[in-house]
């Protein structure tokens, strides 16, 4: 019953491939959809001769808590893609 093999093609990964993959499936988190959905909405814009920019804030500790710090580490990948990350504070 277990005997069959199968027969799968394997490719190289990276973690970087959940934003940057544009074919295919990715496998994300709430929070890393949430960023995705900036960067593909840039491409978008893009495909049809849009030349935008995108803008994001927030606070630390935030209902969606960890946004902010996925934003931070991808922060390259969204200058790429003209969008701007600015951590707000919650202050007076």
């Amino acid at each position: 019953m277990n005997s069959k093999i199968l027969n799968v093609d394997l490719r190289e990964v990276s973690l970087e491939d959940k934003y940057t993959l544009e074919r295919g499936q990715v496998y994300l988190t709430g929070i890393q959809a949430l960023v995705r959905l900036a960067m593909m909405q840039s491409a978008s814009d893009r495909q049809v001769g849009l030349n935008t920019a995108g803008f994001i804030s927030g606070y630390r500790g935030s209902p969606l808590g960890g946004l902010d710090q996925q934003l931070v580490q991808v922060t390259n990948l969204l200058q790429k893609r003209n969008i701007r990350f600015l951590p707000a504070v919650n202050e007076e």
